[in-house]
């Protein structure tokens, strides 16, 4: 069921493409794949908040690849279709606009790592800007529907909400985001991500 909802949100994305190449059944799959892996690692929590958020085992990383391979469309719609399969499997919501927030636009930002793909080094600074564009989403999420629980944490004042969400969203997504670029520093695993980018795009 949740992989003919990915296909079908893929599907959606490819014919709603207007005058760009729009997607070919290889990329449909590759995104596919892409997504299933980001899934299974953010099932693979290494610590995990009580109020949702959690640092996983490199799910962002296979998400910003789909944009690292076709571009930011591609890579966005896939990214959505991966928040609203996040939010089927694991919603945590206190507010109906809430999720919208939360689960299609930041994770939908995850995306943005398109801005890079035909660029040297495209996958690193694709991956910082989709990381900093879901944590800007997170933080507003923290700040307009969690910003109340502030004062119980120690960020008291006007003030306090805002510095809240900055660092709670800040510790899971820089924590994983660190690892992430650490294991990319690595020559080979950047030599393997190249040589998929070459699989993914022939």
């Amino acid at each position: 069921m949740i992989a003919a909802f990915i296909i079908m949100i893929l599907l959606f994305g490819a014919a709603v493409s207007g005058n760009e190449k729009k997607l070919s059944s290889k990329q449909i799959a590759f995104s596919g794949v892409a997504i299933a892996l980001a899934t299974v690692a953010s099932m693979i929590k290494l610590f995990q908040f009580p109020m949702g958020g959690a640092m996983t085992l490199f799910s962002m990383l296979f998400i910003s690849l789909v944009g690292y391979w076709y571009g930011a469309r591609a890579g966005i719609t896939s990214a959505v279709a991966y928040g609203l399969v996040q939010l089927i499997l694991e919603p945590y919501i206190i507010n109906p606009l809430q999720p919208i927030v939360d689960y299609v636009l930041a994770f939908g930002a995850l995306g943005l790592s398109g801005i890079f793909s035909d660029s040297k080094n495209g996958l690193v600074k694709g991956y910082i800007v989709g990381v900093v564009g879901r944590y800007f989403f997170a933080f507003l999420s923290g700040l307009i529907f969690f910003g109340t629980y502030a004062a119980s944490y120690g960020f008291k004042g006007f003030f306090g909400p805002a510095l809240y969400s900055l660092a709670y969203n800040g510790i899971y997504l820089g924590a994983e985001a660190a690892l992430t670029l650490a294991l990319l520093a690595i020559k080979p695993v950047r030599k393997a991500m190249a040589r998929v980018k070459t699989m993914a795009t022939a």
